[in-house]
């Protein structure tokens, strides 16, 4: 059985975050390292909940590094129409907010973790969302500023953990669900990606980095494991050619549906969390707690 999350506000949690109008849940998609696919899984399953009839946004918290600029082939300078009224880029039906879209590519971005903090509150406030069914928070890999800023600025519904089966990404994996935890975000589940390798001529199959052990260490760690994903060569691809998975005619059709069930193993850890929080008080009263 899973681990029940952990309740928001708890002591020794972040302090109370404001809401972003209009965004029902916000999920932060993370990985203890880097390389393990982080943003790959972040995009499609963000396609797949669209698929589903959901609205859905992204959020490219790689302020260093982002790459969702590339992985859905939109690097449009963003508009507004005043201060603190920015409107998102839109990409295959979804709203995106990236330091991609503000910067020159092949200039490196060095600043210290309070203009990080800056840049995750601004893209939270003032980017324009409107209604959105989800907010997926593409985190940079570790445990460094850009969470920590998160959880500080707006109320997480959760977060999922990106893994590779080896051994050594499990390590990694390890910190990133202890950072959650202290951060007192609700851990909603582990994805295996590059789950197996997978011919793209003839089909054959290989765990060229084994196989099952994130979801060996998620039933360890009484976690939710969500789904793996195979390593196919269409995904990578696609994903240079800003034409992800989940919209790539290339894309074997049991690749995709391998997103779509992680997508929707997320929803359903989502019902299971809202089912286990308490219901507020039916009036509230300034100044009575």
């Amino acid at each position: 059985m899973a681990e029940a999350p952990q309740s928001p506000g708890a002591p020794g949690g972040p302090p109370a975050a404001n809401p972003v109008p209009g965004v029902k849940n916000i999920i932060a998609i993370g990985a203890g390292k880097g390389g393990v696919g982080k943003s790959t899984v972040t995009v499609n399953i963000a396609l797949a909940l669209l698929e589903a009839g959901k609205t859905v946004g992204i959020m490219d918290g790689d302020v260093y590094g982002p790459s969702i600029p590339m992985m859905l082939n939109n690097d449009d300078q963003p508009r507004g129409t005043g201060p603190n009224h920015i409107d998102p880029n839109e990409a295959y039906g979804l709203k995106l907010m990236s330091m991609g879209f503000l910067l020159d590519p092949a200039k490196p971005m060095i600043v210290r973790g309070p203009i990080v903090h800056s840049v995750v509150r601004q893209f939270l406030n003032d980017v324009q969302w409107g209604a959105l069914d989800y907010l997926l928070v593409d985190l940079p890999p570790g445990t460094g500023d850009v969470a920590l800023s998160l959880a500080q600025a707006a109320p997480l519904t959760g977060a999922v953990v990106v893994s590779t089966p080896q051994d050594v990404a499990l390590l990694d994996v390890q910190k990133a669900v202890a950072m959650f935890r202290t951060l007192n975000v609700p851990l909603l589940g582990v994805v295996e990606n590059m789950s197996w390798y997978e011919c793209s001529s003839c089909g054959a199959r290989e765990d060229i980095f084994g196989h099952g052990g994130a979801e060996t260490w998620s039933q360890a760690q009484k976690l939710p494991f969500l789904g793996g994903v195979p390593l196919h060569a269409s995904v990578a691809v696609g994903g240079d050619e800003g034409k992800p998975a989940l919209v790539d005619e290339r894309t074997p059709d049991h690749v995709r549906a391998s997103f779509r069930a992680v997508a929707t193993a997320l929803e359903e850890q989502l019902a299971i969390l809202k089912e286990m929080q308490p219901p507020g008080p039916l009036i509230q009263i300034e100044g009575l707690s």
